[in-house]
Parts: structure tokens; sequence; C-alpha cells
């Protein structure tokens, strides 16, 4: 087994604005382990969604290097990467991405497809994800005719359809009220506890405090981070940190 399934060496991020050079990320080390659950905190403007991105190979570092499952993907070409993304990633968004003119059961099956699992098991691989996290009567359904916890649902569902290496949330409760934002995290604590390595990108306490390990960032870079264990408190820890660090 690798001793991690995501690291970053002293990546940088570098975008041209109006012909000025805007840091969006400054020397970021990171390293999950297999099987951890971690949180990335930190104010709008942080990095934490570039960083994202950049751990998920949708874009790619302007120095630096990424590694993802075991291999350099910042040196691939955007084909390969592409691939590699498809089989060894989940994506899951604040505003959920579903394609909005398929039903809830091809919105799932479809990233399987691609993949190149077959159409029973895609199926069967549908089938159990919707099961288990509550929707399966949903199947017929397109987006547009489900509340925002269900969508965030049938999102999580397609996001770990490939039984991928790492969950990557981004802020996935944002556009969620309150009792379906706990609902979501308790999908997320329940896929964990089966194994499932997940990285949250969030501005919000109560989202991280379901981590084993929460990172903050500022300006770019990492600040500080923190091992949450079995504290009882974490929220109020975590506000208060994240109070410090804004």
């Amino acid at each position: 087994m690798e001793p991690y399934i995501l690291q970053t060496k002293h990546i940088t991020k570098v975008y041209r604005n109006n012909g000025n050079d805007v840091h969006a990320l400054c020397g970021v080390d990171l390293a999950v382990r297999p099987g951890e659950l971690v949180a990335v905190m930190g104010p709008s403007g942080s990095g934490k969604s570039t960083l994202l991105h950049i751990l998920g190979g949708l874009d790619s570092p302007t120095s630096g290097e990424v590694f993802l499952a075991g291999q350099r993907i910042d040196l691939m070409r955007e084909a390969r990467r592409a691939i590699l993304r498809r089989k060894q990633v989940g994506f899951v968004f604040q505003a959920f991405n579903l394609i909005s003119n398929l039903s809830v059961g091809d919105n799932v099956e479809l990233p399987a497809m691609i993949a190149g699992s077959s159409a029973n098991q895609a199926r069967l691989r549908r089938e159990e994800l919707l099961a288990d996290l509550g929707v399966e009567a949903k199947y017929h359904n397109i987006p547009a005719q489900l509340s925002g916890g269900e969508k965030q649902r049938v999102a999580l569902a397609r996001a770990l359809v490939n039984q991928p290496a790492i969950l990557l949330a981004d802020e996935p409760t944002g556009n969620l009220d309150s009792r379906s934002a706990t609902d979501v995290l308790r999908l997320l604590r329940q896929t964990h506890a089966q194994g499932q390595t997940i990285l949250i990108v969030t501005h919000d306490p109560k989202v991280a405090s379901i981590a084993q390990r929460v990172i903050f960032m500022r300006d770019g870079r990492i600040s500080h981070e923190t091992t949450l264990g079995d504290r009882q408190d974490t929220r109020a820890l975590l506000t208060e940190m994240l109070e410090v660090e804004a």
C-alpha cells in the first residue's frame, strides 16, 4: 500500500489578471493517507478550491509536484489525466453538477459506463448506491424534481460509482438547508467508516468537525493543522481557530 493516496510537494498556482500575477497557492505541501477523512478550511480566497481542483487533476499547478494513487499527475497530458481522474477520483460539488436532462439512474450510471464498466455492472452498482443513500425511489426522476438534499445524495452516489481511491468534496453542504446538510454529513461519515478516503474543502466548522484532521489555509498557504481525535468541542474549537486564521 502506498503511504499516501494524495500528496503535493511545494505546489504553486499563479494566475494572470489584467497583466498582474495573482498567487492562488504558494508552496503547499500536503499528504493524505488511505482511509483518512481530512478537511481543508479557510476564508474565501485562501486557495481552498484551487487546491482541490489541482488535487483532483482538474487543473495543473504552476510549479511543484502532485501525486495521486502513486502516480505523478502534474506532468501528465490532459487526456491521460482525465482517464486517471475518472477511475481514481470522485467529486462532490456545492452546485451538484447533475446533468439536467438525464434521470437520476442515468446520472449515476454514466461515469461507470465512461470508465469502462459493463451495463450490468453499472446498473448493479447504481442500485446499491441509491439504496444505501435512500434515493432508490427517485431513479426515474430528473434533477429538477429533487430537493437539494436529494440532489446531493445523487451526486454522492455518482461520485462513488467507480469506487474511487479518493472522494473530493467542495463545500458539499453549501446549498442545503440545515436538515439536509446534517443528513449529507452523516452519509459522508458512513462512507468514510466503510474505508473511503475523503478530503472536504469547507469554510463551515460544522462540516469540518466530522474530519480526523483539519488543515487551515490563509493567503494560498497552509498556516496550521490540527488533529481532532475524540474531542467533544470540535465545532467550537474550529470556529475559534478559523477566526484566528481569517
